[in-house]
């Protein structure tokens, strides 16, 4: 099983991954949490924190995919090199024969093209490391690995880390029920932190699926990490790990609360994805202040409050139902918002066009595979300008 260096108390690098376009409100996020030296790269973050710090990260993190612990940086310039440097590594300070293991590469450089090949022969490395110290060998196991392989390689230059986290944070351990193309939770989180919400008004998602954005809104509000309910974290394998500290750390998160600071409000024209929602909901204690109803976005209930509207509406079937459909949006917008900010996330650029506002501000963003853009409206009743976004 891994093994960390440094003392409880002695600080060392981690590096938070993330999507494209989200670095900056993680490394906002890590600032917040008490995150040392930190350093923005490209689709992560470098940080500096202690072993319990690691912990609360790990739980605590809305914006990061996994949390790595760098181990050995090197430069190589052909696969003889790479192979040759990587089985050299001192593998048993990290695993033992007996541990089950999985590499997860990425790769970006000219001698290297291919990150499946070079995952291969980083596993080979390993277990010849193996067969060399002790004439056995460990198993490879991609589903539940007990000690996941992190590989990245920019141009000439290797980094190999140990996954302190396993499966993607993404993977909070709330969501029981889920639509064909529900918003990735990270993704939501960090769209949440990035709108400027004021986490006092009323949070409206009038295509809310799962209830994602509504679960994602409420646990930022109330101070609850999103990944409460997750069970399991790969520095649980870890031979030091500490056991009393993660119960420290874990029992002094806020779980339960008795309020929300605002409304949070949900709708959807499918009845599945309501009952959906409404699963979803009851694994937390705010469950029940979320209202959600099966209705179609424009029938919404009016309210003379400001809103706070953040959604992932449908997109992506057919252009002339994108455009319909958007085109609907903004003329809800318009006509029956009387206050408030929209913030939409969409992949359809014609969808944007046909809501025919203008935009306050503009993300690039990626759901899953989907290249998309993230734009907000700011609504006042009187004084909007119909521009094509």
């Amino acid at each position: 099983m891994p093994k960390l260096k440094a003392a409880n108390n002695s600080n060392f690098e981690m590096i938070a991954k993330t999507y494209h376009g989200l670095e900056d409100v993680l490394a906002k996020e890590l600032l917040q949490l008490g995150a040392q030296d930190i350093k923005t790269l490209r689709r992560a973050v470098k940080f500096k924190g202690d072993v319990g710090f690691m912990y609360k990260a790990n739980l605590s993190l809305r914006t990061a995919v996994r949390i790595i612990k760098p181990i050995k940086t090197f430069k190589v310039s052909n696969e003889t090199e790479f192979y040759d440097s990587i089985r050299a590594i001192d593998w048993s300070q990290y695993m033992t024969i007996d541990d089950k293991f999985a590499v997860d590469a990425f790769v970006n450089s000219t001698y290297f093209n291919h990150s499946l090949y070079i995952a291969l022969k980083t596993k080979d490395a390993i277990v010849d490391h193996f067969r060399d110290l002790t004439g056995d060998r460990p198993d490879i196991e991609i589903k539940r690995p007990q000690v996941l392989i992190d590989l990245y390689i920019s141009n000439t230059e290797v980094t190999i880390s140990v996954n302190t986290s396993g499966n993607p944070l993404f993977q909070r351990g709330y969501r029981n029920a889920s639509g064909e193309a529900p918003i990735n939770e990270v993704v939501a989180a960090s769209l949440i932190r990035m709108s400027g919400w004021d986490r006092k008004t009323t949070l409206l998602d009038p295509f809310c699926g799962s209830g994602t954005l509504l679960i994602e809104g409420a646990l930022l509000a109330s101070g609850i990490p999103s990944n409460i309910e997750r069970q399991h974290y790969a520095f649980k394998n870890f031979k030091n790990f500490d056991q009393k500290l993660w119960d420290e750390i874990y029992d002094n998160a806020t779980r339960i609360v008795r309020e929300l600071p605002c409304r949070f409000i949900g709708s959807d024209i499918s009845d599945e994805m309501v009952l959906k929602s409404r699963r979803n909901l009851r694994e937390f204690s705010f469950g029940r202040f979320i209202e959600i109803s099966g209705k179609p976005f424009n029938e919404v209930e009016k309210t003379d409050e400001p809103l706070f509207i953040i959604s992932n509406p449908p997109y992506g079937q057919r252009l002339e139902l994108d455009e319909e459909l958007y085109s609907e949006i903004g003329t809800w917008l318009k006509h029956e918002i009387k206050e408030g900010t929209a913030c939409i996330i969409s992949s359809s650029e014609e969808g944007f066009k046909s809501i025919g506002l203008k935009h306050s501000k503009k993300v690039k963003v990626y759901n899953g595979n989907l290249d998309c853009s993230f734009r907000s409206y700011e609504l006042f009743e009187g004084k909007r300008k119909d521009t094509i976004s």
